[in-house]
């Protein structure tokens, strides 16, 4: 068992040299009585970063947080207590509506104060309620042995409140009588393996697993994603999860929570597994070279982790490969974000993972989401492979191993990548809706019926492998890119980044791509009583209409999701926004003056619906 160890995030003030443990509350005090459960002995992540710390602790300005931030921040109180426990009833917890932390397969919520207009809706009772209620689903579902408890494994990124969040949540698992394991700073794909490892050493496989992340969200965020050996759970288990959750938390007492306390304390253990996944990973590249030990030496690759929770790939991946990672950059776990967003599909944080190759004349820039479930790349030249690029080199690397095989994406991918992968790969593009999880069911549905699919991939940089178990992991899709690299060098192939860059020759790009957000006015009385949901269906049957009616446009034959449409050398897909009151308008054009056609024939049709607020689609016409 020497495995074991322990792995919880303490950061340091780096101006003191000291260890600092505080605890916040919101809206009451926290040394009262009332609060006193949520308040005792706790031992919190500080904010990473001796300016943001400072910020929060005294009076300095927002002029130190992020740039990206300054216009939201207001500075939350504080708070430091050791107050004695009560054992009377829980009159002081919030109501909450539970339904609303919903984000389709994910929950996502406010955890940390100061941000207008934003109050915290994921507190600690919320989430103990939650890891409570997801225990209860996980014990149905599993229906074992009594007699031995169901472990579940806890882990985060590098979000400020990721340890007070990950105190709550053991103490729900371990009040449902289950065993926990906490992880600590962790990916989400590292927590989806850790329900399929075999091995006793690092308490695995658990049963369940839990990630606290709220992926490229600002720092106020966060949230949960659950998983079994069966998958990410779905739709409808998130909203059996927090039906059930409302029903826990509404028979909250002081005692039980008292009780919750004790119950995780003796339930809990702490594994560095990180280790194991890292190592599986390195395992892998090493196959796919032909079982070299350092079949990457010499390659220079630059990491930008963005200050999530990726910065282990460069010294526990590539540097056990013999890559050079000098230059790397943001591989410190921050919460507050200070450098860019971690995100592949944001322009700043591309251009700062391409600066980082120039500047380092490194052969390849690898750079990860928040929680490492997302990625993308630039080749020696600062060539960004992301959103159709990184689709089609993935595409390129799997029909290879798989010819014929069909490539599941989102609906927003261009029509170049279907030429692209049809006609020079060899491939079939089936294009579906939006949304990760989607995606993925759409491809396991495939197979299930017949129809080879080993690639599901969204344009947000998600991309999910049938060896991989259909887990969207970015560590495992830029492994696959490594492969590459390892066994081109292997046979001899020499060039660097190049033969990357020479697998998507010949994708035809557009020369004018955005995304426009045309939002609805849910208090317009134009919605008549009814959803947005509804007003947004209608806006879609009449721009239908309006298309079939227009012989310059013509509809696609095939298609999942709103209304696509080719015409004028390009095309445009309106479509509703999973999850909000948002219709993306994603307009791709040879030119400027053919997209703005195609805004016009949208223009045409939405100006009849006053409660969609076209301004944004308004503002691209005008700069014709």
């Amino acid at each position: 068992m020497a495995a074991i160890v322990v792995n919880v995030i303490v950061a340091k003030n780096r101006l003191s040299g000291t260890n600092e443990y505080y605890s916040y509350q919101s809206g009451r005090d926290c040394c009262s009585a009332a609060a006193a459960p949520y308040n005792h002995h706790r031992n919190l992540l500080p904010f990473h970063g001796g300016k943001n710390l400072l910020a929060w602790r005294s009076g300095i300005s927002s002029m130190h947080l992020p740039k990206y931030q300054t216009a939201f921040v207001k500075r939350p109180p504080i708070y430091y207590c050791n107050a004695a426990s009560s054992t009377t009833a829980v009159p002081y917890l919030d109501k909450v509506d539970f339904m609303k932390l919903q984000n389709g397969s994910d929950i996502r919520g406010v955890a940390v104060p100061g941000v207008e207009g934003e109050p915290v809706t994921l507190t600690e009772p919320v989430t103990e309620a939650i890891a409570a209620a997801f225990s209860a689903w996980l014990s149905e579902k599993k229906k074992v042995d009594a007699s031995k408890p169901l472990k579940v494994s806890v882990g985060h990124d590098s979000r400020i409140s990721a340890q007070v969040l990950q105190d709550a949540v053991t103490r729900g698992v371990a009040s449902a009588g289950l065993d926990v394991v906490q992880y600590g700073l962790a990916s989400t794909p590292a927590m989806f393996n850790s329900t399929l490892t075999e091995d006793e050493a690092f308490l695995c496989p658990v049963d369940g697993a839990i990630m606290i992340t709220a992926s490229h969200l600002p720092f106020n965020r966060n949230g949960f994603k659950f998983f079994t050996n069966a998958g990410g759970l779905g739709k409808a288990d998130i909203k059996n999860i927090l039906e059930h959750a409302v029903d826990i938390y509404n028979s909250f007492t002081d005692e039980g929570l008292m009780k919750s306390k004790g119950k995780a304390s003796e339930s809990l253990k702490r594994v560095d597994y990180m280790t194991v996944y890292t190592s599986d990973l390195v395992k892998a590249v090493r196959k796919a070279a032909g079982n070299i030990e350092k079949p990457l030496e010499g390659f220079h690759i630059v990491v930008d982790a963005g200050n999530g929770a990726g910065g282990f790939f460069a010294e526990k991946v590539l540097q056990p490969l013999g890559a050079i990672t000098s230059g790397s950059q943001f591989l410190e776990p921050d919460g507050m974000f200070p450098n860019h967003i971690p995100n592949p599909e944001d322009k700043a944080a591309m251009k700062a993972i391409a600066q980082a190759v120039l500047e380092n004349k490194a052969d390849l820039g690898i750079i990860f989401d928040t929680d490492v479930d997302r990625s993308a790349a630039v080749d020696s030249t600062a060539r960004e492979f992301n959103r159709n690029r990184l689709i089609a080199l993935m595409s390129a690397i799997v029909l290879e191993e798989h010819p014929g095989t069909t490539i599941v994406t989102d609906s927003v991918t261009s029509d170049g990548l279907t030429t692209f992968i049809e006609n020079k790969l060899g491939g079939k593009h089936h294009r579906f809706k939006r949304g990760y999880k989607n995606v993925i069911d759409e491809a396991v549905r495939l197979n299930s019926v017949g129809e080879e699919s080993h690639l599901a991939i969204e344009t947000s940089g998600h991309g999910a492998l049938k060896e991989n178990h259909w887990l969207d992991d970015g560590a495992y899709l830029m492994v696959k890119v490594l492969n590459k690299l390892a066994s081109a060098r292997a046979s001899g192939i020499a060039g660097g980044s190049k033969v990357l860059t020479d697998l998507v020759e010949g994708l035809q790009e557009p020369r004018v791509a955005v995304e426009l957000r045309l939002k609805i006015d849910q208090n317009h009385p134009d919605l008549k009583g009814g959803s947005f949901r509804e007003y947004g269906e209608a806006v879609l049957k009449l721009l239908e209409n309006h298309v079939e009616s227009d012989p310059k446009l013509q509809k696609a034959p095939v298609n999942y999701e709103g209304v696509r449409v080719s015409g004028f050398g390009g095309w445009f897909l309106l479509r509703l926004s999973l999850h909000d009151p948002v219709l993306p308008l994603n307009i791709e054009a040879s030119s400027h003056e053919d997209a703005v056609k195609l805004g016009l024939a949208v223009a045409s049709a939405v100006k009849k619906f006053p409660a969609l607020d076209t301004s944004a689609l308004d503002k691209f016409l005008q700069t014709s």
